[in-house]
């Protein structure tokens, strides 16, 4: 039986609010660097709630 309080997503969720955050990050700034940051960030993020 699973936890209730346990929240159910979809894999990728992480990476896809970086990029969304990167991308925002990069129409301001005019810097690619952005994006690969917040696919990064993102990715970490999905890591560390699986653990």
């Amino acid at each position: 039986m699973k936890d209730k309080n346990q929240k159910l997503g979809h894999p990728g969720n992480g990476i896809g609010v970086g990029v969304a955050l990167g991308a925002v990050l990069f129409v301001l700034t005019n810097e690619p660097v952005w994006i690969a940051l917040g696919v990064a960030i993102g990715a970490a993020f999905d890591w560390s709630k699986k653990s």
